[in-house]
């Protein structure tokens, strides 16, 4: 009895391991985002984290009401998030990878920017 509960409990924890490798770890998706940056900033209680918001052309109508997408992430490398906060108020290609759940030390965002792939300035 005592050596079929060790096969199955070590049965489950590969099944969790792995749900949670899948869900935190494993990149759902990678491409590239363009828009005007709105803001980056430095935050967080425990895992300070960079959190930025983008804003994309175009407009779209929810409940009545007319908004502007937005893009919404996270940034892990430092130099990344210290170029997009001089430069706030441009126009950026920001490439990013999706995971499937954020977190606490990587973001509050699922979406991570990790490079500039072009910037300049907004003219209008």
């Amino acid at each position: 009895m005592r050596k079929h509960l060790w096969k199955v409990i070590l049965i489950l924890l590969i099944v969790l391991a792995g749900g949670a490798f899948f869900r935190y770890y494993w990149v759902f998706g990678t491409g590239v985002k363009s828009g005007e940056l709105n803001y980056v900033v430095h935050k967080g209680f425990l895992f300070k984290t960079y959190e930025g918001k983008m804003i994309q052309t175009g407009i779209r109508s929810q409940n009545g009401t007319l908004e502007s997408f937005e893009f919404e992430f996270s940034v892990n490398d430092e130099a990344v998030a210290q170029q997009l906060m001089v430069n706030s108020g441009k126009q950026f290609n920001l490439h990013y990878s999706e995971y499937l759940g954020a977190l606490p030390w990587r973001g509050h965002s699922r979406y991570v920017v990790d490079s500039i792939i072009s910037m300049e300035a907004v003219t209008r």
